[in-house]
């Protein structure tokens, strides 16, 4: 490294945070037809993690969002108007590094996952918010198309993420894999990338988010989904995926502790009845607390009670996601957290 390049840094998720991000849903998103079925699922996840930092509200009309609050707004819950074509704030939300101790935004190019949706609104939402100084943080451009839910890091120099998104054609098409790691460690002040090329998800709109798939939840532990059903169609890329992460190494060369969370009982859409894209994976940590997604089956006190072990000093609580799994999301998708300093 030059000996006047900055040092930087990619936190972790459970590092301290100064808020949380959502971006509400509105009658010109996707939610258009189920609006009143999904703000609820939104106001419950912004109610229970204003119980433990601030949440960031990214709304059309302000006025409009307060009132989805049945119960009043907690003090916790500050509102932003902006417009958006859609709610995936982990996706459209700036990532943030350390730069030389210093918290700055990295506004990377949101164009959804791959041109598959426009994305034109949600792309400005980072630089308004930093315009109107909701953002204490510095703020730049990489020049590079990314979104938060690709890419998990361990605050430590690894990055894990799935070679799929992060190489899909219509994302970053003029650099190859070495070229765009390159760059990826530049950024976030990498040491090591560790690519999954195995594992998917079906009704799954992002090619394979790794946030769907594996979790960092410590620099030596991994959560990952997988299928125990040899007659389900996701059996053979998942225990392949398995086996990669069974192969990957810590930074200090010992094998990761692998926490398997259960397959959520099959999902399925109401109208044409194609699968949904239920994942126990998509979970997210705050200061305090780690929200997990449930879906109404089964296998959701075990999930629970596996994230609770894995996290012993925070409160796990679950959050029903059945209405985001309509729009193939879940609890992650649609939340991005700011790490300390950042908002204010």
């Amino acid at each position: 490294m030059p000996k006047n390049s900055p040092t930087r840094r990619l936190p972790a998720e459970w590092e301290p945070q100064s808020a949380v991000q959502l971006t509400f849903p509105h009658a010109g998103s996707d939610w258009a037809d189920m609006l009143e079925e999904v703000l609820p699922c939104f106001v419950q996840i912004a109610e229970t993690i204003s119980r433990f930092q601030p949440v960031l509200v990214v709304c059309q009309n302000a006025a409009e969002a307060r009132a989805c609050f049945t119960r009043g707004v907690p003090e916790r819950v500050h509102f932003f108007e902006a417009d958006s074509n859609d709610t995936w704030a982990r996706d459209h939300g700036g990532i943030t590094i350390e730069e030389n101790g210093q918290p700055v935004v990295l506004d990377f190019v949101f164009n959804g996952w791959g041109l598959k949706f426009p994305a034109h609104r949600d792309n400005l939402i980072t630089r308004q918010l930093w315009a109107a100084g909701r953002l204490k943080a510095r703020h730049r451009y990489p020049g590079l198309v990314l979104e938060g839910g690709g890419i998990e890091s361990d605050g430590q120099g690894t990055l894990l993420t799935t070679a799929e998104c992060l190489l899909s054609p219509n994302r970053n098409p003029h650099l190859s894999a070495a070229q765009l790691e390159a760059r990826l460690k530049t950024l976030f002040g990498l040491e090591r990338v560790l690519w999954l090329h195995h594992g998917y998800l079906a009704g799954d709109d992002t090619d394979s988010h790794i946030d769907t798939l594996a979790r960092l939840c410590s620099p030596d532990t991994i959560a990952y989904v997988r299928c125990d059903d040899p007659a389900d169609e996701h059996y053979s890329a998942l225990s392949a995926m398995e086996q990669e992460l069974k192969a990957f190494r810590t930074a200090a060369g010992q094998a990761y502790r692998l926490v398997p969370l259960p397959w959520p009982q099959a999902c399925f859409a109401p109208d044409d009845g194609h699968r949904l894209p239920a994942t126990y994976a998509n979970f997210l940590i705050i200061n305090g607390a780690v929200l997990v997604p449930t879906y109404a089956v089964p296998q959701d006190a075990e999930a629970l009670r596996i994230l609770g072990d894995v996290f012993p000093d925070r409160e796990v609580i679950g959050i029903d996601c059945r209405p985001l799994i309509r729009q193939h999301g879940s609890l992650h998708c649609v939340t991005m957290q700011y790490p300390k300093d950042v908002f204010g």
